[in-house]
This record gives structure tokens, C-alpha cells and sequence, in this order.
């Protein structure tokens, strides 16, 4: 139950950060009009990435939620 809790935790605090990252230099270049991977623009690529790790987190997020345990047991 307690690790639950802290698995609960990590992906909240994971979402935010990757929220906050996908404001900064990183994902979007300062100065830089045109980066591009594979004629992909550089932004859009890493907000594939994001995207993917949100989805993933939000499914950990649903095995792990503190509330998860009250359904279990009414079942």
C-alpha cells in the first residue's frame, strides 16, 4: 500500500516536470528558426516524446492511484 503511495507521488511529480520541460530551450530553441531530424521539426519530435511518456505515466497513474484500493475492495 505504501509503496503504491510513492509510485503515486513520482508520477505526479514525473507529469509536472515533463509539463515544465515542455516550455524551456530544450524542446523549443531559442534563436534557432528551423532545427529539424529527418525533415521532422525538432519541437514536434520531442512532443512525440512527451506525449508518449504523459500517456504512459497517466496508465501507471491508473494502477497505482490511492484510490484503486477502495474499488478493489468493494469488488
Amino acid at each position: 500500500m505504501e509503496k503504491k503511495r510513492l509510485y503515486w507521488k513520482i508520477c505526479c511529480i514525473a507529469a509536472i516536470f515533463l509539463c515544465i520541460l515542455t516550455f524551456t530551450p530544450l524542446v523549443i530553441p531559442q534563436g534557432i528558426a528551423t532545427p529539424e531530424l529527418a525533415g521532422v521539426p525538432y519541437s514536434l519530435w520531442t512532443s512525440f516524446i512527451i506525449t508518449v511518456l504523459l500517456v504512459v505515466l497517466t496508465y501507471i497513474g491508473t494502477r497505482v492511484h490511492p484510490g484503486m484500493q477502495n474499488e478493489e475492495e468493494d469488488v
